[in-house]
């Protein structure tokens, strides 16, 4: 990707200075200027920078939530409140905060789709994918720890579920569950566990996005062709083309964010959320967060037992699993085709499985009885098969459509015709 040579040049005093002692004006203009991105990108690789700034913009909200926070279980739910109430623009920091968990969430999947349709995680960029996968890893437990954080009703019991089935995992279980619940059961040791690993969380997730940048700019942006960069005229210099794209998208995305956070502030979250945690009445559905429905899906939808492994325990290996297969995607696609553009089959598959996730996250906040078992079992079936069977098997058998000789020639079709 190194095809644009972009030497910066120091022209004030203080930046010759600078320059000689910490390079960091000639890296940014390096990184984020001269760095060279294939002509072809479309608006589906602005969620990189739309994660990085949501990610920036949960911190900062965070941090001042943290400064008005109690995290006792006397106290919590009336300090959330009273940031809505007593402190100037509380109402608007806390909406900004807890909508922007669900905005951020709504960008990753966004991301992850993106890349599973354009073969992002194929060589060379297995570590890039994988770290991404890290990230989500990281954001899946910050959104877990921060959704206790209000004491809520559904706070408390989806806290007391999902710890639980901690205790089904052999030899380890019980260690792990009172390790997070600082106890035998959901009390104040809980909730200060989980506000200083939601606060501290987020700044380890800050190094690992550093480090899936950095991967990025060593092995250079995918494109939608999914072919490689092979001369000068397939790259354009990321200021202005690629900033311009981006800032349009982030600014597409802010507005759909703020119609949220000013006009229907509390439509993804659960109404009883906004009652104060008591142990003694338990709510009539547990659900958690909307971003965790499909792997919650996937935890309820085996109800059976396997062999010596019991119900509850293959419902939590099947929901990790789920997590797993995503990091494991570089090596089950057999493909040497990247893109989903010129795979006819693997498209369809594709779309298919968006739907069976869309599924699985509306089955997810349904009662786990009747019909729902039954169709969250198939779409939990369609989900592995997807990564264990379609995934290696297409590989193999599926014809591509020609690709173009190059990212100009996708662009711009062969003028030599």
């Amino acid at each position: 990707m190194n095809f644009v040579h972009s030497p910066y040049t120091p022209r004030a005093a203080w930046e010759r200075w600078l320059d000689q002692r910490l390079p960091l004006p000639r890296f940014v203009h390096g990184s984020f200027i001269a760095y060279p991105v294939p002509r072809n990108l479309n608006y589906a690789y602005t969620f990189g920078g739309i994660l990085t700034m949501m990610l920036a913009a949960q911190i900062v909200t965070g941090v001042a939530m943290a400064m008005h926070y109690a995290p006792d279980t006397a106290l919590a739910f009336l300090s959330v409140e009273r940031v809505m109430r007593d402190i100037n623009h509380g109402w608007l920091l806390r909406y900004l905060h807890s909508n922007g968990a669900s905005f951020f969430f709504i960008a990753v999947y966004i991301h992850i789709f993106r890349g599973l349709y354009y073969g992002s995680y194929k060589a060379p960029r297995e570590l890039l994918w994988v770290l991404g996968c890290i990230n989500f890893l990281l954001l899946m437990a910050i959104g877990f720890m921060g959704y206790v954080l209000p004491w809520g009703q559904m706070s408390f019991w989806g806290a007391t579920v999902i710890t639980g089935f901690f205790s089904a995992i052999p030899l380890v279980g019980d260690w792990i569950q009172q390790l997070l619940l600082g106890g035998f059961a959901v009390g104040d040791p809980t909730l200060n566990r989980f506000f200083a690993l939601h606060y501290l969380l987020p700044f380890m997730l800050t190094g690992v996005v550093a480090m899936h940048i950095w991967a990025l700019h060593v092995v250079g942006q995918n494109n939608p062709t999914g072919i490689e960069v092979k001369s000068k005229t397939d790259v354009v210099p990321f200021t202005p083309h690629a900033t311009v794209k981006d800032l349009f998208g982030a600014s597409a995305f802010l507005v759909v964010f703020a119609y949220f956070v000013f006009y229907i502030p509390n439509y993804l979250g659960h109404p009883d959320n906004y009652t104060v945690a008591n142990p003694l009445k338990t709510p009539a559905h547990i659900v958690p967060e909307w971003y965790f429905l499909p792997f919650y899906a996937i935890l309820r939808a085996i109800t059976f037992n396997i062999g010596p492994i019991n119900s509850k325990l293959g419902g939590v290996l099947c929901m990790f699993g789920a997590i797993a297969m995503l990091f494991l995607v570089p090596w089950l696609d057999t493909s040497k085709v990247r893109s989903a553009v010129y795979r006819p089959w693997y498209k369809l598959f594709f779309w298919l499985f968006a739907a069976d996730a869309i599924l699985l996250g509306w089955l997810g906040s349904r009662p786990a009885e009747g019909s729902y078992v039954l169709m969250a079992q198939l779409a939990t079936l369609f989900y592995f098969a997807f990564f264990l069977i379609v995934m290696p098997v297409l590989g193999l058998i599926e014809t591509p459509r020609r690709l173009p000789n190059s990212i100009t020639e996708a662009v711009l079709g062969d003028k030599r015709q």
